[in-house]
């Protein structure tokens, strides 16, 4: 009897290229988490509407109709304990969660970063990695802890920064990867093949092997 699917809530507040990337994958019977609802910090993000044509529930919680920070999460929160759900992917979604959020989930929360962390965490990854004459760039899937972009690491992918790149460029190059990293991360954290100890994360098996073609490496793998 096959495993119930691992029930997947993606937080975006754009416009959720790499929340669709997820969607898609999940489309595929045999993926193992299920995307379940869509919960973002602008009521205008372009994702929204992708994710309601999919049929999937969304939910936006603006922060401005919030007295404070703890109201806010107070909120999504709420909607959190009605979606019930076993994984929580960040795909854009530019707003830093408290301790105590992540505390609630610990260990259940993913990320993807555009860069090759610790390189370049926060804002800004590919200028930064154009000015400081890096020679590759790339991204990262890791769980979230409370220090930003400092989470262990699931999987990265390597792009090359090539001559005459502006920042629109490589963040485009490295995005196409992003679609496909993602996906690759949650199905190995889904099935159970990675997971959070301490601060390290921890293989427990094996990961499927990336396409030969991609410098995409994954925890086990």
């Amino acid at each position: 009897m096959n495993s119930p699917r691992k029930r997947t809530v993606v937080f975006i507040s754009g416009s959720g290229s790499n929340m669709m990337a997820l969607v898609q994958a999940a489309k595929s019977a045999d993926y193992p988490a299920e995307i379940v609802g869509v919960i973002s910090d602008k009521a205008d993000a372009g994702g929204l509407a992708k994710a309601a044509a999919e049929g999937i529930p969304t939910f936006a919680f603006v922060r401005k109709d919030y007295a404070n920070k703890d109201e806010h999460e107070a909120a999504i929160l709420a909607a959190l304990d009605e979606l019930s759900p076993d994984i929580i992917c960040l795909a854009g979604y530019m707003r830093l969660l408290s301790g105590a959020f992540i505390q609630r989930h610990e260990g259940r929360i993913i990320n993807i970063h555009p860069s090759l962390l610790p390189l370049f965490p926060g804002l800004h990854t590919h200028q930064r990695a154009i000015d400081a004459g890096m020679r590759i760039a790339g991204c990262t899937v890791h769980f979230v802890t409370e220090g930003m972009d400092e989470g262990p690491v699931i999987g990265q992918a390597a792009v090359p920064i090539l001559a005459g790149d502006t920042a629109e460029v490589l963040a485009g190059r490295i995005l196409t990867v992003e679609h496909q990293l993602y996906p690759q991360a949650l199905k190995l954290f889904a099935e159970g093949k990675v997971k959070m100890e301490g601060r390290k994360a921890v293989g427990t098996t094996a990961s499927a092997t990336a396409p030969k073609s991609q410098l995409i490496s994954l925890i086990g793998g």
